[in-house]
């Protein structure tokens, strides 16, 4: 009779949803951007970054003096840019992707820091990546604010190279007709 309880609990147990900690529920959203851009599927990718904050953090000061269009078009063209050509490079990395191990998260108030380890094998060259991502939780979701490899900010590197000597040229008018001329440009890339 008690070998039979034992079973049923284990049964029971075991049947039981796993319950998800700090690691697995930060690094979730991280596993799906590098399994969306891996296999293709860029849009669902782009829905797990943290568009406002991004925007914010690349505008700077300039977030505070442009208008809710300006806004709203200057994330939609990030994204669009981001996508369109961030994405099939990395895609090009992630061939030869061979595991992913994530470090625990520090999670506070504002938001996650976690950081990975991207193994590549390469035939020709073995690499090992040092990531460290950025989150925001927005509407009960973990969203990727801003990612680093080897210590290099992704948004920092785009606001100071491109974002604000833009904006220093001709304000919000030079930054988005760029952006725009731009996304012509690469009409002909579609994000799957």
């Amino acid at each position: 009779m008690t070998l039979m309880r034992n079973a049923l609990a284990l049964a029971v147990l075991c049947s039981l949803p796993a319950l998800a900690g700090p690691k697995d529920d930060v690094s979730k959203p991280l596993k799906t951007i590098v399994n969306s851009v891996r296999y293709g599927k860029d849009n669902a990718a782009l829905k797990l970054f943290a568009g406002e904050e991004q925007a914010r953090l690349l505008l700077a000061d300039a977030w505070a003096t442009g208008s809710e269009a300006q806004r709203k078009e200057f994330q939609e063209l990030f994204f669009t840019l981001f996508g369109k050509i961030a994405f099939p490079r990395i895609r090009k990395n992630f061939e030869n992707l061979d595991t992913v191990l994530y470090e625990e998260p520090s999670v506070n108030a504002e938001g996650a820091n976690i950081a990975s380890t991207i193994l590549i094998n390469h035939p020709l060259k073995k690499q090992e990546l040092k990531v460290k991502y950025e989150l925001v939780k927005r509407g009960g979701a973990w969203k990727v604010v801003d990612v680093a490899v080897l210590g290099d900010s992704m948004l920092v590197g785009i606001r100071d190279d491109q974002v604000q000597p833009l904006l220093k040229e001709g304000g919000w008018d030079a930054l988005l007709k760029a952006m725009r001329d731009k996304a012509a440009e690469l009409k002909n890339v579609q994000l799957k």
